[in-house]
């Protein structure tokens, strides 16, 4: 799949998958070669094939990325409205999951520009206690090149695709 052609798909995909799940996957391999799998909820895509994710609780992918800096990330919508109208049509309209292969990059402080994206991506939940507690101080990104993405078929609910 071609990562340029198909990026704003891609972006408009996660957009839908953090509203529905509010987190993603991302599968990373440790020096023992053991694969472990992070969820995370503070990925953002940027418009040139390249992401970030705020750093604050994921311990896995920083011990990790200092052997491997291979990552996978999986992004599915799991809307129930999606899935029931595609269930009813026997087909899905849009892809229901999409995989993005990249490496990780260094940490950093996080620009003006993506804490502006973080608030708004949390801004529903500004007021409640817990928002503090998870989300609060959130200062340092790490930086994601994507390589190669992937389209996930389902059989004959994505023939049409």
């Amino acid at each position: 799949m071609d990562l340029i052609e198909h990026w704003d798909t891609i972006r408009k995909h996660f957009s839908q998958s953090f509203g529905s799940s509010l987190h993603v996957s991302i599968a990373s391999v440790g020096k023992d070669n053991a694969p472990t799998v992070t969820p995370v909820g503070t990925v953002f895509l940027n418009k040139d094939q390249t992401g970030f994710y705020f750093e604050k609780f994921v311990s896995t992918l920083p011990n990790h990325a200092k052997n491997n800096n291979s990552i996978c990330i999986l992004a599915v919508n799991s809307s129930k409205l999606f899935w029931l109208k595609s269930l009813f049509k026997g087909r899905f309209d849009s892809y229901p999951a999409f995989r993005l292969y990249g490496t990780l990059g260094p940490r950093r402080e996080a620009t003006a520009s993506e804490l502006r994206a973080l608030k708004k991506r949390l801004k529903s939940t500004r007021r409640l206690k817990g928002h503090r507690y998870l989300w609060g101080n959130m200062t340092i990104v790490r930086e994601i090149n994507f390589h190669k993405g992937e389209k996930i078929n389902i059989g004959n609910m994505t023939q049409a695709l």
